[in-house]
């Protein structure tokens, strides 16, 4: 890339990573998480790839940071979604039914980010140095503080068990994403079989009716 000028203050290199990141979102609306290579994303920001990693260390630091970026803006626009999905004098079963309900919802129009929870532990957190994987892991930690707040506000019985409502939630959104969308060799069997299709699973469906489940028996096991 002859053209290439190394950004010198750090608002020019705040810029280059943005622009970066904006790049791998847009690639991440086209194709899933397996198969943005840095060679492609290079390409499109009209960088070398040595250039780009010098902003990033590799694809996954790339992909954790886009996380980070799409989880505050999921979170940030949760309390309006649930406080319009929930109705606070009902009885916190019902209620856990509807935060589950909302939930879902909300995920359901957000896929870019059901791809790169079902990728995090498996591939994302891999191929990065220490560092990386510190600074993403104190980020999450944040991020599902922000929400288990939000369950302790709409489900306050839960109380401290909001904590690990919250990353049991966050691991079932990635372990449902990922069943939800078959390769096409399963498609094709369930074609040809339709009996083995009962295996297949609906995203929106499973995963309101697999949060509704964890809340309910979170609840359960407070109250024993």
């Amino acid at each position: 890339m002859t053209g290439f000028q190394r950004a010198r203050s750090e608002e020019q290199r705040a810029i280059r990573r943005r622009m970066i990141l904006d790049t791998a979102a847009a690639m991440l609306d086209e194709t899933p998480v397996s198969a943005v290579s840095l060679n492609e994303l290079s390409r499109r920001v009209g960088l070398a790839k040595s250039n780009v990693l010098r902003y990033f260390e590799s694809r996954e630091a790339i992909l954790l940071e886009l996380l980070d970026r799409a989880w505050k803006e999921w979170t940030s626009a949760l309390p309006a979604l649930l406080s319009a999905g929930i109705d606070a004098k009902a009885p916190v079963a019902e209620r856990g039914e509807q935060f589950a309900a909302a939930l879902t919802a909300s995920l359901a129009e957000r896929r870019m980010l059901c791809d790169l929870l079902s990728a995090q532990a498996g591939v994302l957190e891999h191929n990065v140095s220490p560092e990386v994987a510190a600074r993403y892991k104190r980020a999450a930690l944040a991020n599902a503080e922000a929400l288990a707040a939000l369950h302790r506000v709409h489900l306050p019985e839960l109380g401290e068990r909001s904590h690990q409502l919250a990353a049991s939630t966050l691991m079932t959104v990635g372990a449902v994403w990922t069943h939800a969308r078959p390769s096409r060799a399963m498609l094709a069997a369930y074609a040809a079989d339709p009996s083995l299709a009962v295996m297949r699973m609906d995203f929106v469906n499973t995963l309101r009716q697999t949060l509704a489940t964890l809340i309910a028996g979170t609840l359960a096991r407070g109250s024993s």
